[in-house]
């Protein structure tokens, strides 16, 4: 047993169903944008194992960049206040942008994104998301392309964190509510 697997209330998706969903999602968006290069933008932390997986899976020229936003702090639930702390590194202007986030919950956090990204005029701006929780959206936003859509819990590994730890978990489970509720 991996060290943090005490903490896991059980397991969603396994390391094989993440594979075989991303490949297939990678798929969908080599097919959408055949003929054109896209820019994924990876919306740091959570995203990033999914980024690299999603990245591989895409059979076209494409360039990566990188924001990080914060709108949850150390908590659970988000603040509803967004704060970019890293910015894109190269201009976007008339690029096909690609948001690449782990999960899409309230919706604040890329529905502040997109209104930022789109006054740089990009030619075109798509969400994919890992993980979808729809009944708890607070912000009229939705995935162009949508791993898994899940029921509300807290859900950590591939990537997906608690107070930065379970992130390196080759799995997504639900995390125990005894481990950040007391």
């Amino acid at each position: 047993m991996r060290y943090e697997e005490k903490d896991i209330l059980k397991v969603l998706y396994t390391q094989e169903e993440l594979r075989d969903r991303v490949a297939r999602l990678g798929e969908e968006i080599a097919r959408d944008y055949a003929g054109r290069a896209p820019v994924l933008v990876s919306v740091l932390r959570g995203s990033y194992i999914f980024m690299a997986d999603l990245t591989r899976s895409i059979d076209l020229p494409c360039t990566v960049d990188f924001m990080s936003v914060s709108s949850y702090g150390a908590g659970t639930v988000s603040s509803g206040e967004v704060k970019i702390i890293k910015d894109l590194s190269d201009p976007i202007d008339g690029k096909d942008l690609i948001l690449v986030e782990d999960i899409l919950d309230t919706g604040n956090t890329l529905y502040y994104l997109r209104e930022v990204l789109e006054a740089r005029k990009p030619a075109s701006i798509a969400i994919c998301t890992l993980l979808d929780k729809p009944e708890r959206r607070a912000k009229e936003i939705w995935a162009d392309y949508v791993g898994f859509q899940i029921p509300d819990g807290f859900v950590v590994g591939y990537g997906l964190d608690y107070a930065e730890r379970y992130r390196n978990l080759p799995y997504i489970g639900v995390l125990k509510p005894e481990v950040y509720q007391g």
